[in-house]
């Protein structure tokens, strides 16, 4: 296989770990990673008033005189922080819909706020980054190898002349539980107060709602799940192993339709691909469908034989997010629909 070739499998499989296809080039997925939760302690903590650092998932020390305050993000990261009291200057990556309204990935900052240096893939305006004085760069990164994930690798070294440090969180192959008290982390160091009741009884409520869904899936575990992404030509089956929402309910006992390794080759070992025929191939009680403005929602789905899937006659589909924001806060809601459908799910397959 081309380079050229493997690499592009391994973007859509990225995206398509639930799908956002045929945007073209860029990761390397390979490698291993510890999947327990928790954080690894890295970061050092900063007063406002003086120097900063933080030593990142890749194992670079991101360092700064004083704390970071002009701060751009992928949109995601940028959601999480907002949701932490972080606020940044600019942001990449899906922040509006074609309507205009705020992407699911933007959750509940204010978008006319911000300054969007690209919606798209492969857009990232530099100018415009300049032009915010930026002294953080903060993205994912979704290999081992710490790819910036939606900065151009075409024009990384020109982003990264401009002179601020960049910090990346890891969502690859791991559990959820890691990422997102990394991001807490980080985002305590930038100024977040993470003992305040608002964001201690977010992560009660994840926990909770965890506890929840363990119990769900102890009840019913003959419910199978199948994590599946919509685009026109194909349906997207994703795998569990790399996804830090699959591996995390996986470890709380949730059943999930898991295609073969052989099958998920070609996808980078994120997914396997299915023809609109040959939808029906696994037979799950319920089915998680990407919610991300790049795939096609369920509603919007005329396939016949999708129509036909018992889980679909059923009404068991609910949304998934496989790009979470990783905010306790907004994995709340992930678990508890999760749990919640499990809880009233009837055996169809």
């Amino acid at each position: 296989m081309s380079n050229a070739r493997a690499t592009r499998l391994t973007r859509r499989g990225i995206l398509a770990a639930g799908g956002a296809l045929g945007l073209g080039a860029v990761l390397a997925a390979c490698g291993d990673d510890d999947t327990n939760g928790g954080g690894s302690g890295k970061e050092t903590g900063a007063a406002q008033s003086g120097p900063w650092s933080f030593e990142d998932d890749r194992g670079q020390t991101a360092k700064a005189d004083k704390v970071p305050s002009n701060i751009v993000a992928f949109v995601g990261v940028a959601a999480a922080l907002h949701d932490y009291g972080v606020q940044v200057k600019g942001v990449f990556g899906p922040t509006r819909t074609k309507d205009g309204k705020p992407d699911v990935q933007a959750g509940d900052m204010d978008i006319t706020k911000v300054t969007s240096l690209g919606n798209e893939w492969g857009q990232f305006n530099i100018e415009k980054y300049a032009s915010l004085a930026p002294d953080l760069l903060v993205t994912t990164t979704f290999d081992d190898a710490g790819t910036l994930w939606y900065v151009p690798e075409e024009s990384k070294d020109k982003i990264t002349a401009v002179g601020a440090p960049s910090v990346a969180v890891s969502v690859y192959d791991r559990q959820l539980t890691q990422p997102l008290q990394r991001m807490l982390e980080l985002a305590r160091t930038l100024g977040a107060d993470v003992t305040s009741k608002k964001i201690t009884d977010a992560k009660k409520r994840f926990e909770d709602a965890s506890a929840r869904l363990r119990a769900a899936a102890k009840a019913k575990p003959d419910i199978k799940v199948m994590a599946g992404s919509a685009s026109q030509d194909l349906f997207y089956v994703s795998g569990t192993n790399l996804s830090v929402d699959l591996e995390y309910f996986k470890a709380l006992g949730v059943n999930f339709i898991e295609p073969p390794e052989k099958a998920k080759a070609e996808g980078g070992g994120w997914f396997e691909s299915l023809s609109w025929e040959n939808v029906d191939k696994y037979g799950a009680d319920i089915i998680m469908m990407d919610d991300r403005s790049s795939a096609i929602q369920p509603a919007d789905i005329g396939e016949g034989t999708w129509k036909k899937l018992p889980a679909v006659k059923a009404g068991q589909v609910i949304s998934r997010s496989p790009e979470p924001i990783l905010s306790y806060d907004k994995c709340v809601p992930m678990v508890e629909n999760l749990a919640k459908a499990i809880e009233n799910a009837k055996k169809v397959s």
